[in-house]
C-alpha cells in the first residue's frame, strides 16, 4: 500500500472515530439532560408554583408597559395628524408662491427704466411700479412663510421618527416579557410531564376542586346585594367587592380583564370599573392610583400589593382575607392576606 493511500485510510478512520465520539457525547449529554431525577409530588407542586409565579411576575411587568405603549401610540398618532395638517399648510404656501411667480414673470420682460421711457403715461407707470414693488414684497413674504412652514414640518417628522423608535423599543421589551411568560409556563408543563399519570390526575383533581370551591363561594352574579360578603361594604367599594367576588372560580389568563378570565390587575381594573373608577391594567401602576392606607386600617375594596418590586395585587374583603386572580393554573379565589409577602395597600376612588 502506498504512503498516500495509507494516510488517506488513517484520515478516514480518524474522522469516523471522531464522528462516533461526538455522536456518543451528544447522546450522553442528552441522556444526562433527560435523566434529571423525577421529583416527588410535593417537589413538583413547589417547582410548578415557582415557575407560575415567575410567569405572573413577567406578565405584570409586561402589563406595566401597556401604559407606556398606549401613551407613545397616542403621541405618534398626534404627530401624524400634525404632520398631515402642516403638510397642507406647506402645500398652500407652495401654490401661493407658484401663482406669484407666474404673475411676476408676465410683468418682468422689460427693465423698469426702459418701461418708464416708453410709457405714454409716466404717472400711471410710476403707480404701477409701486404696485410691482409691493408685489415683490409679497413674493418675499410668501417665501419666508414657506421656509417657516417647511421647517416646522421637518421638525414634526423628526419628532415622529424619535417617538416611533421609542415605541418600537417598548414593544420589543413587552414581546420579550411575553416570551418569558411562555417559557416559564412551558417549564412548568415539563415538570408535570415527569410525574406519573396518577400523580398528574391527582393534581388536576385538586385544581378542579379548588376552582369548584371558589365557584361555590361566589355570590350571585346578578343583583347588587353586599350582605352575603365576608364583611358588608357600602358605596363604590361595596360594588367593587361584589364584582370581584362574582368572578370566583374564573380562570387566570395573562392580560385578561374579564368577563370570564382575568390576571391579577385585570380583575382589580374590572371590579373597580363596575364602581365607576378607572384603574390601569398594571399592579405597579395601581399602587399609585389611590390613597395609601396602612395594613391595620384596611377596609373592604382596598387594593393590597405583594412582593418587591410589586408584581401582584388582590382586593381586601374583610376578616383578614383577599380576593384575587392568583396565578396561572389557578382560579380567582379568596386567600389569607398574609399568603404572600405584603408590600403596601391603597384605597381607590
Amino acid at each position: 500500500m502506498s504512503i498516500g493511500r495509507t494516510n488517506r485510510f488513517k484520515g478516514i478512520a480518524l474522522a469516523a472515530i471522531t464522528t462516533t465520539a461526538v455522536a456518543t457525547g451528544v447522546i450522553f449529554i442528552q441522556a444526562s439532560a433527560d435523566a434529571d431525577p423525577k421529583p416527588t409530588l410535593p417537589q413538583a407542586k413547589a417547582q410548578v408554583q415557582d415557575l407560575q409565579h415567575k410567569a405572573e411576575t413577567a406578565g405584570e411587568a409586561a402589563n406595566d408597559l401597556r401604559g407606556k405603549i398606549q401613551a407613545s401610540t397616542a403621541r405618534v398618532n398626534a404627530l401624524k395628524a400634525g404632520i398631515a395638517k402642516q403638510q397642507s399648510q406647506v402645500d398652500v404656501v407652495k401654490r401661493q408662491i407658484g401663482s406669484l411667480a407666474v404673475a411676476g414673470y408676465q410683468t418682468s420682460g422689460m427693465a423698469t427704466t426702459a418701461q418708464l421711457l416708453l410709457s405714454t403715461n409716466p404717472d400711471q407707470f410710476l403707480s404701477q411700479a409701486s404696485t410691482a414693488q409691493a408685489f415683490a414684497g409679497q413674493q418675499n413674504s410668501a417665501l419666508r412663510r414657506f421656509q417657516a412652514a417647511q421647517g416646522k414640518l421637518t421638525d414634526l417628522q423628526a419628532s415622529e421618527q424619535t417617538e416611533l423608535a421609542a415605541l418600537q423599543s417598548v414593544q420589543a421589551q413587552q414581546n420579550a416579557l411575553k416570551k418569558q411568560i411562555q417559557t416559564n409556563l412551558d417549564a412548568a408543563e415539563k415538570v408535570l410531564d415527569k410525574l406519573t399519570d396518577a400523580e398528574r390526575a391527582k393534581i388536576e383533581a385538586e385544581n378542579e376542586k379548588e376552582a369548584q370551591d371558589a365557584r361555590d363561594e361566589r355570590p350571585s352574579r346578578d343583583g347588587d346585594r353586599t350582605d352575603n360578603l365576608p364583611v358588608p361594604a357600602n358605596g363604590r367599594a361595596g360594588t367593587a367587592v361584589q364584582a370581584a367576588m362574582a368572578q370566583l372560580g374564573d380562570s387566570y389568563v395573562w392580560g385578561a380583564d374579564g368577563p370570564d378570565s382575568f390576571d391579577c390587575s385585570g380583575l382589580m381594573m374590572y371590579a373597580w370599573g363596575k364602581a365607576g373608577v378607572s384603574l390601569s391594567h398594571s399592579s405597579s401602576a395601581q399602587a399609585s392610583e389611590g390613597r395609601r392606607v396602612s395594613k391595620g386600617d384596611l377596609m373592604p375594596g382596598d387594593l393590597v400589593f405583594y412582593y418587591s418590586p410589586i408584581s401582584h395585587v388582590g382586593m381586601y374583603i374583610g376578616n383578614g382575607r383577599i380576593v384575587h386572580a392568583s396565578r396561572p393554573g389557578k382560579p380567582v379565589k379568596t386567600d389569607p392576606i398574609d399568603l404572600m409577602p405584603y408590600n403596601t395597600a391603597v384605597r381607590p376612588g
